[in-house]
């Protein structure tokens, strides 16, 4: 975080120019650099949170909190109507964790390191609940595919069922990771020794963060739309290569700090488990959040972002499940972001 409170100078700078209209695309770029501090804020008072709960109640907050500031800017862009935003940024958060910070991440734990070691059972797991995810996220598309006279109130109540399951198998996984099997994870019985008012401290700041990550979606969010409108912007290019860079790049440089350090467990369990994050918690959360404030949103994702999704899910599996990797492992990773990331652009 101490490298990054700089850029909290980016937040009364945005909020100058969206005050006074200034241009989109810098109202856009000044705002998203406003997230990205107060999301390691809120990582950090999350991990703060955890140790005093320990582990079981750790996870559940890391699952509600880990990808908080992407899901403030999705419930936001979904109230203002940008459906294409918020689906587009649920396949660009879960092929930017996989590609691009785990190839980022294996780079630079192999250039000292010949040979990068990790979990093989957390990997394998994980790998196994991405496969899952990308089954639910295909199923309502392949359902739209082969049924087109199928009503909108049938499409929607497939993937509030599909988030429903989906929710519950990330639920189960939980329960394996930290309490049926934590053994597996080296995973603690207790907690640490955070302070009471260590505890007060990460609740003030997370509570804090949240509030002011939810101004900054407002103003993000808006820009978004005028920048799509005087520029040309897709919707699907923002929602899939910029917005999650600007919810996740805290995670994603604690990630490769890791990595550099010779810590790649714990670097895998970032990029592999934010991704199960979005894919099993965040999406069917959205899900719901959709019904509620009365923007219904399906989980009918393009053929490009579920072939998208697929492949990298795939590639993932098979270079975790030897419990091994290396540094060109990681530039091939980094290869198929920039591919699909050019494609993206002309899409």
């Amino acid at each position: 975080m101490t490298g990054l409170r700089w850029l909290l100078l980016a937040l009364p700078v945005s909020w100058s120019l969206a005050l006074f209209h200034g241009p989109p695309l810098a109202v856009f770029l000044v705002s998203g650099l406003g997230v990205i501090p107060l999301a390691a804020a809120m990582g950090e008072a999350t991990e703060a949170l955890a140790l005093r709960t320990g582990p079981a109640v750790g996870g559940l907050l890391n699952a509600t909190f880990g990808n908080a500031a992407e899901l403030i800017l999705a419930i936001v862009a979904l109230r203002a109507g940008l459906l294409d935003l918020v689906k587009a940024s649920l396949t660009g958060s879960i092929l930017g964790n996989l590609l691009l910070i785990l190839g980022l991440s294996l780079v630079a734990g192999g250039v000292k390191r010949p040979v990068l070691s990790f979990n093989r059972t957390a990997a394998g797991m994980s790998g196994a609940m991405l496969l899952l995810a990308v089954v639910g996220l295909v199923i309502p598309a392949l359902f739209a595919a082969t049924h087109p006279g199928a009503s909108r109130e049938t499409t929607m109540h497939l993937s509030e069922g599909v988030a429903v399951v989906l929710g519950a198998t990330y639920a189960a996984g939980l329960v394996f990771s930290l309490v049926t099997h934590r053994e597996l994870f080296g995973v603690g019985a207790h907690g640490g020794g955070a302070g009471a008012g260590a505890v007060g401290r990460a609740v003030g700041i997370l509570a804090g963060a949240t509030v002011l990550v939810a101004l900054q979606s407002e103003i993000l969010v808006h820009a978004t739309e005028q920048v799509v409108l005087h520029l040309g912007w897709s919707e699907f290019f923002l929602g899939l290569m910029v917005i999650p860079l600007i919810g996740n790049a805290a995670e994603h440089a604690t990630a490769v700090v890791a990595a550099r350090k010779g810590d790649t467990d714990l670097a895998l369990t970032i990029a592999l488990g934010s991704s199960t994050q979005v894919a099993l918690f965040v999406a069917p959360l959205l899900v719901l959040v959709g019904v509620i404030v009365g923007q219904p949103m399906h989980l009918v994702f393009t053929s490009f972002e579920i072939v998208a999704l697929g492949l990298a899910a795939l590639i993932v599996t098979v270079i975790a499940l030897d419990g091994e990797s290396h540094w060109f492992e990681g530039a091939q990773l980094l290869a198929v972001y920039a591919i699909l990331a050019i494609a993206a652009w002309f899409i």
